[in-house]
């Protein structure tokens, strides 16, 4: 039994017509006042086949007022591209709220002993008093990094993760940081991600981003212009923008290895600094999460000539799609070695296939996440046989959304920075029969009787990635949606139909 084409899901469940769901939208965005109206319907629309996007506005301040479900600029830099590397201390530079808010949300799993050579799930800050607005904190981040010296030795270094004071009052950060690495002797890098800067985490993902650029990579050369970087081998990639969420950057890696590749940075999830530094030395760069990672991906393209390619582990349809591509950047070993592996897995994918395939087929799942999953995931639902009826992004862009029409079919409801009152409006109207968003949402939905799956951190669960992580991805699906709970319970619409 193969996985099958997406097309054939017209026959499972058909989508609402395109004019009815343009309809829906109109009559939801009624409940605004007229300017504010007139700003949202440029982030609402319903897919169409043949367009090269998804015709929705992206990337610009959300409404105030609107509960959007953004993060910030210290929200990307620290609790997405820095935070996992685990070898370093991420200091939290300001006010002690932002940091505890961060403190170990994302399960970014890694190898290592907390506290002594590891230092992920650890919480450092500042603490910013009313004093330090006045005073400054220059002489207090510096007494902190000599103090995190102390106590940790066996840190490889210290990122300073600033929040939104600090560009307020303007405390030079590059400063304290170019001296404390010369009294420490290891790398301190500034962070300018002022939570306050940008629309949303997006740009602190590139300000992070740049941060390695500037104050990372500048190793590499200077290490490589001395001739300390041994050569590698032909087969070396690195994996750029994977937070090994429940493990996810471990089974890719699995794979990846398994077809012969040298797997020899992994960032930001398990990934240490020395991985970081060394990361232009190779062959090939594997994008994971696009819009948090493009950044830097791109400048290594640039400057060290290192072609990157963006991957999707989810599912087996994308798994074998993907692994043809990786394995086709190399020679005939590495493209026979991915046959090989895709052959292996196969009876394993038509087990889960057949053990769920029939208790997840034609049912209906409506997206809203950040980074790369509303479109990543949405073919290994197709492999279980459900439907995608509405999908958007917190912070995405337009060329996400470019991507995104690669995955959806015509029809598909498209929301970008979707208010909690439109997000449950949508799902009135189109009755999904699963959820699947973030955590701000999830009580929200469950407490309708929807079935709901927490897609930023698989709902402690995962991993997710892979041809293991199918087999639990399709296994929590699942286990939301076939719950005996929900027969205790029911839908709002399922309630007010029974009391006809």
């Amino acid at each position: 039994m193969t996985p099958p084409e997406s097309a054939t899901l017209n026959e499972v469940a058909p989508q609402q017509p395109v004019a009815d769901t343009k309809e829906l939208i109109k009559e939801v965005l009624e409940a605004y006042p007229e300017k504010t109206r007139k700003r949202r319907e440029k982030h609402l629309n319903v897919y169409e086949e043949g367009k090269s996007d998804c015709g929705v506005k992206s990337n610009i301040k959300s409404v105030p007022g609107s509960m959007t479900t953004r993060g910030c600029a210290y929200a990307g830099s620290k609790g997405v591209v820095w935070g996992p590397i685990k070898d370093m201390i991420h200091i939290s530079h300001g006010p002690v709220g932002c940091g505890y808010y961060s403190w170990s949300g994302r399960r970014n799993y890694y190898i290592g002993t907390t506290g002594i050579d590891t230092f992920g799930t650890m919480q450092f800050t500042s603490d910013f008093q009313e004093r330090d607005i006045v005073f400054g904190g220059d002489k207090k981040l510096a007494k902190l990094i000599t103090e995190l010296e102390e106590l940790f030795p066996l840190n490889r270094g210290v990122s300073i993760q600033s929040e939104c004071p600090i560009g307020l009052i303007g405390d030079d950060i590059e400063a304290v940081a170019k001296k404390s690495a010369k009294e420490i002797g290891k790398t301190v890098v500034p962070v300018r991600c002022e939570g306050f800067r940008g629309v949303s985490q997006s740009l602190g993902h590139h300000i992070a981003n740049d941060a390695v650029r500037d104050w990372v990579f500048p190793q590499y050369d200077k290490e490589k212009k001395a001739g300390n970087i041994p050569d590698g081998t032909a087969y070396d990639v690195a994996i750029i923008g994977d937070y090994n969420i429940g493990g996810d950057a471990w089974s890719s890696r699995i794979l990846l290895e398994e077809i012969g590749l040298r797997v020899v940075a992994q960032w930001s999830g398990d990934g240490t600094l020395h991985e970081m530094i060394n990361t232009p030395s190779v062959k090939l760069n594997l994008v994971h999460c696009y819009r948090s990672m493009n950044y830097i991906s791109r400048h290594m393209e640039e400057a060290y000539g290192i072609p990157w390619l963006e991957y999707n582990f989810f599912g087996p349809t994308k798994i074998a799609e993907s692994l043809r591509e990786i394995a086709s950047k190399f020679d005939e070993t590495i493209q026979q070695k991915a046959e090989e592996v895709i052959a292996k897995y196969e009876a394993q994918t038509q087990a889960v296939l057949e053990k769920y395939r029939s208790r997840l087929e034609g049912k209906t799942v409506a997206l809203m996440v950040g980074g790369l999953r509303p479109r990543h995931v949405v073919p290994a639902f197709h492999d279980l046989g459900m439907r995608l009826i509405g999908t958007g992004y917190e912070f995405g862009h337009n060329d996400d959304y470019k991507r995104t029409t690669h995955y959806i079919e015509n029809g598909t409801l498209i929301y970008d920075d979707v208010s909690a009152y439109e997000f449950e409006e949508f799902v009135k109207e189109l009755k999904p029969d699963l959820i699947a968003s973030g955590i701000k949402e999830k009580y929200v939905f469950q407490k309708m009787a929807l079935p709901f799956r927490q897609m930023h951190s698989w709902d402690y669960s995962g991993p997710y990635h892979g041809y293991d992580g199918f087999a639990i991805f399709a296994r929590d699906m699942d286990l939301a949606l076939n719950s005996p709970t929900w027969s205790l319970i029911g839908a709002p619409w399922k309630n007010a139909e029974a009391a006809k």
